[in-house]
């Protein structure tokens, strides 16, 4: 991270991002942020009958251990996944990755260079999770890479693994102090990256050189990216975008060489990582404009509205639905896309529980309490059929007495330099 604190290339960045040393909002420490996730993933097993955790699935591996797989190349988790083994007694987890995990103690004995991808490998890895748990009442696994499916039950001698999802969810919906920490952290170099970015932005570009220039700055600050960055020129008119299955705005689009022109309407969306945990940048651009007017600046201001409304009411308590309840502008009808969803939650993932506003339904919404430390990214999308709309992303984390806001940065061309719609 080391030129976190001299300023993107181009562009105006804000005093407040101006940092030198340690750039977080509060202190990190890696150490008890995997601690005490450990010990919420242990509480959790406890109150659902699990004596022991197998986790596949490379963001459970990262809660349950700290390892983090290689971001830059997400399909390298795949195809050489890494397994924890997680006991409800509370001792330390064992990792089974082949490379090494950086994680001082798993190191002495409980990292085991074993690839689950073969044979030989799968029925390594049952042999040592037997002598490692013994003969369970409930062993759950999140997901069954193909070389274990004929070995591991056999070799633990059950006749069915569980399904931990409900209990892993439970612990992960709420973050610690560390992991909120990551949360901001990501955001704050996802946005330093963003001022490069879009003080580049112009007629004739293409939208991959956005895409270009945006790794090269996330690269020079020492991270990578989570997810393929989203430059999504949107239509004006629904028939004159892409065809989706439902018929409506589809979102998100791939990036291309499209050439970008004036008055273009950029849907952006990019997200990179810190300690694994991930941030999530969302803003709209217009090709070429300094400033909008109109019914453009009417959209982003309707989308202002629908998030000071949820803002208003977000504290520990109050429900999914209260809070779809509250961004309705008419009090009636959803202002946001149908198909798509007033908050999701971010971490370890770039979208997780909790969700709010989707297509679930109200009784979903009504059963999803917020509660401390719940990540929410506000995300709706105001868009009208032949005009345009305006689409952001904020994210908040709820705190004892109501809420923090962790992204900062500005609304232009819409916003003429406001970093706070509330």
């Amino acid at each position: 991270m080391a030129d976190a604190g001299e300023g993107p290339v181009g562009g105006t960045v804000p005093e407040s991002l101006r940092v030198s040393g340690d750039f977080g909002r509060s202190t990190f420490d890696p150490n008890r942020m995997r601690r005490e996730r450990h010990q919420r993933l242990v509480s959790s097993m406890v109150a659902h009958g699990l004596d022991a955790l197998i986790l596949t699935y490379p963001p459970n591996v990262t809660y349950a251990t700290g390892f983090v797989g290689t971001t830059a190349d997400p399909s390298y988790c795949h195809m050489v996944p890494a397994v924890a083994v997680v006991t409800a007694d509370g001792a330390l987890p064992h990792l089974f990755a082949p490379r090494g995990t950086g994680i001082p103690e798993l190191e002495a004995s409980h990292h085991h260079a074993i690839s689950v991808e073969t044979e030989s490998g799968a029925a390594a890895l049952a042999a040592a999770v037997r002598d490692i748990v013994g003969r369970p009442g409930a062993i759950g696994i999140d997901e069954m890479p193909g070389a274990l499916i004929g070995t591991l039950p056999d070799i633990l001698e059950v006749d069915a693994l569980a399904d931990p999802s409900t209990a892993i969810a439970q612990a992960r919906i709420a973050k610690t102090a560390d992991e909120v920490e990551c949360i901001y952290r990501a955001q704050f170099l996802n946005e330093l990256a963003m001022y490069d970015v879009q003080a580049e932005l112009r007629p004739g570009l293409r939208q991959c050189d956005l895409t270009a220039l945006f790794l090269d700055r996330i690269c020079r600050l020492g991270t990578a990216s989570v997810l393929d960055p989203i430059w999504q020129v949107t239509p004006r008119h629904r028939a004159g975008g892409p065809r989706s299955s439902n018929g409506e705005l589809p979102f998100p689009t791939p990036t291309s060489d499209r050439i970008l022109r004036r008055g273009d309407l950029v849907v952006v969306d990019t997200g990179i990582a810190y300690e694994g945990y991930a941030s999530d940048f969302g803003r709209t651009w217009i090709v070429g404009e300094s400033s909008v007017s109109g019914r453009d600046r009417g959209y982003f201001e309707a989308w202002c509205e629908v998030v000071s409304r949820v803002l208003d009411v977000l504290r520990p308590g109050v429900t999914g639905a209260e809070l779809t309840a509250a961004a309705s502008l008419d009090g009636k009808a959803k202002p946001w896309l149908a198909h798509f969803y007033l908050a999701h939650g971010i971490g370890l993932e770039s979208a997780e529980m909790p969700l709010v506003g989707t297509d679930l339904g109200p009784d979903f919404d009504a059963s999803m309490v917020m509660a401390p430390g719940m990540m929410l990214v506000l995300e709706p999308v105001i868009w009208e059929d032949g005009y345009g709309g305006y689409r952001g992303e904020e994210i908040v984390v709820v705190t004892a007495d109501g809420y923090e806001v962790l992204s900062r940065y500005p609304y232009d061309p819409f916003g003429e330099g406001r970093v706070a719609c509330w």
